[in-house]
């Protein structure tokens, strides 16, 4: 059953969510070479107490860390280490989340390390960012779960890709319903799937987390050994992007965006929401 949310409920999230706002800004900062994905772990937990925020990573599912660091060909979960060393060239995507009050915001980003990185790399985290907002532009009342769904795979589809062939859509792994807990109904796909039909009906109260995740080649991911980290199955790099989005009676309210996805959404031609917190 989806979780709908009061206009209060939502306040509360849009609070979590601009702490991870936050917390996205320090890791960014931070993740140059040299740096271990420990370190910008270390980060993450600072911002987390200077706003007397609780992780939902950490030990979730036995989680041992704040964030998710995945590097170049790691998709998602990425556990931070000391031994994992940022250097010149890599591309890390950092997905994390914060609880306020009960109430959770998780969004992610993907980053590149130093310079030197090819336009293929960079137009990779362009499409899977874009349409991660071509997602949330398609969060308005009377539309259902599907048509955030078609959004994303349409964006993606039509982007050709330097050098030919086609993007990878991640298929084991997709967006989420978010509220007072991380991940609830319903499973977000960022492709069409006529087998599970249309979905609920997106109304006031709906929140979903939005998370793309694209690959330079194969769809197709495994689980390494530490029953975490997610790979390609090719070795292809990846890049995945996600922001947490409440839908209100005055349009989509990015909760996890500093400015609540107004200048994004307004190339889009979609007004967002007034922000709760003023």
């Amino acid at each position: 059953m989806v979780q709908i949310k009061t206009p209060e409920q939502i306040a509360k999230m849009r609070e979590a969510g601009l702490v991870v706002a936050a917390i996205h800004a320090a890791t960014r900062e931070a993740a140059v070479p040299g740096a271990t994905t420990k370190d910008l772990d270390q980060v993450a937990r600072k911002v987390l107490t200077e706003h007397n925020a609780k992780p939902n990573f950490l030990g979730y599912g036995g989680f041992p860390a704040t964030i998710c660091t995945s590097v170049n060909e790691v998709v998602v979960h990425g556990i931070p280490s000391d031994e994992v060393v940022l250097k010149d060239g890599d591309v890390i995507s950092i997905d994390c989340g914060a609880i306020i009050d009960g109430w959770h915001g998780d969004a992610a980003y993907t980053a590149f390390v130093g310079s030197g990185h090819s336009p293929e790399l960079v137009e990779l985290s362009r499409v899977t960012e874009e349409s991660m907002w071509a997602g949330i532009a398609a969060m308005k009342q009377g539309n259902r779960l599907v048509d955030v769904s078609r959004a994303i795979e349409t964006y993606i589809r039509r982007q050709p890709k330097p050098g030919g062939g086609k993007y990878g859509i991640i298929e084991d792994y997709g967006g989420h319903g978010i509220g007072t807990e991380m991940h609830m109904d319903p499973h977000l796909l960022n492709y069409v799937d006529r087998r599970r039909g249309k979905g609920p009906k997106l109304v006031p109260g709906f929140c979903l987390a939005i998370e793309p995740m694209v690959s330079l080649g194969t769809p197709r991911t495994e689980v390494l050994q530490d029953d975490w980290t997610v790979i390609t199955t090719d070795g292809t790099w990846s890049s995945h992007w996600e922001h947490s989005v409440a839908l209100t009676e005055q349009g989509p309210l990015v909760l996890t965006a500093p400015d609540g996805g107004k200048a994004k959404l307004a190339e889009l031609g979609v007004t967002a929401a007034p922000d709760p917190l003023g």
